[in-house]
């Protein structure tokens, strides 16, 4: 797949089939949305092409109030790879595309630059300065610039409409289980290995300190876990801390990562974290000697956990 950043770096070399969105957490329904896409491709032998947007757009109008994201950039970029797009266009979400009306990004951006020739839509599909673009309005531009538009249907599960609202519930509440239904997959948390202060070594219980970057993930707590090593492409039983570490007296938000199978030099290496199981959720302990017999008990927990999946 083709990862394009900015529309000043579009190859201007064919029609495209297109579709918009955040694609926060790549859900059922955004999967339904990207088989459209590729089916579509297939039929007018044109590149299935996805657009997004980074920071999303909520994130720049709210940074603080902005909910949490179920995925980092890079996740979201693998997901739609293997959703088996040809092309993701990420443009940049700053005062100009947010202050440009629905009609000129229809003109300028889905007309004139990607030559849309077929566009799949979700079903609460909005665009434009102040959210004033509507079915209505791309109805009536594909009439007038020819070419296609296919409103995805409402993707249910169990009744209730798929949403990474309905996600980031599930996730805050432990329910790793009703998340990955949505999702299709584990939730995962993927990052590079970073140094730490060696505290789970001095344990005796060595642990991958995986950097989250700047956004927070909507769960916490201690979990049995499936850590992937994307450079070995092996995968190993592990137990995980995602937390800020309060026995230790910490305030940054951390996720630390126990293999139950081996000890692994990791650092400068990518982990791909998928949760199972919320153990419990992170407390303080009045000594390390109880913490240290607690981290015990977690990866016992653990262990039988995953031997039993």
């Amino acid at each position: 797949m083709q990862l394009i950043r900015g529309l000043n770096r579009w190859p201007d070399t064919c029609d495209s089939v297109i579709t918009i969105g955040n694609f926060d957490g790549v859900h059922l329904g955004h999967q339904a949305m990207f088989r459209a896409v590729r089916r579509a491709a297939d039929t007018h032998a044109l590149p299935a092409t996805v657009v997004s947007f980074e920071p999303l757009p909520h994130e720049y109008f709210s940074p603080r109030a902005a909910p949490c994201r179920l995925q980092g950039l890079r996740d979201r970029v693998a997901c739609i790879r293997t959703a088996g797009m040809d092309r993701l266009l990420l443009l940049h979400f700053d005062r100009h595309l947010a202050a440009q009306s629905a009609g000129d990004f229809i003109d300028e951006v889905l007309v004139s630059r990607l030559r849309t020739r077929h566009l799949v839509i979700g079903d609460d599909f909005r665009f434009g300065h102040n959210r004033s673009g509507n079915v209505q309005m791309l109805e009536e531009a594909a009439q007038r610039h020819d070419f296609t538009l296919q409103q995805s249907a409402t993707c249910l599960h169990g009744g209730n409409r798929v949403s990474s609202t309905q996600i980031r519930e599930h996730l805050s509440r432990g329910e790793l289980e009703l998340a990955a239904a949505l999702l299709g997959r584990h939730y995962r948390i993927s990052g590079r290995v970073v140094h730490g202060e060696k505290v789970g070594r001095k344990l005796g219980y060595p642990t991958a300190n995986v950097a989250l970057g700047k956004h927070r993930p909507a769960l916490r707590g201690v979990f049995a876990v499936w850590a992937h090593v994307q450079e070995s492409g092996t995968r190993h039983a592990a137990v995980a801390n995602l937390g800020e570490r309060p026995t230790m007296g910490g305030h940054k938000l951390l996720l630390e990562v126990h293999l139950l199978d081996r000890d692994v030099n990791l650092y400068g290496q990518h982990l791909a974290i998928d949760f199972l199981v919320r153990l419990r959720h992170e407390q303080r302990f009045a000594s390390l000697d109880e913490l240290k017999a607690q981290i015990a008990r977690d990866a016992e927990q653990a262990r039988e956990l995953i031997r039993r999946r």
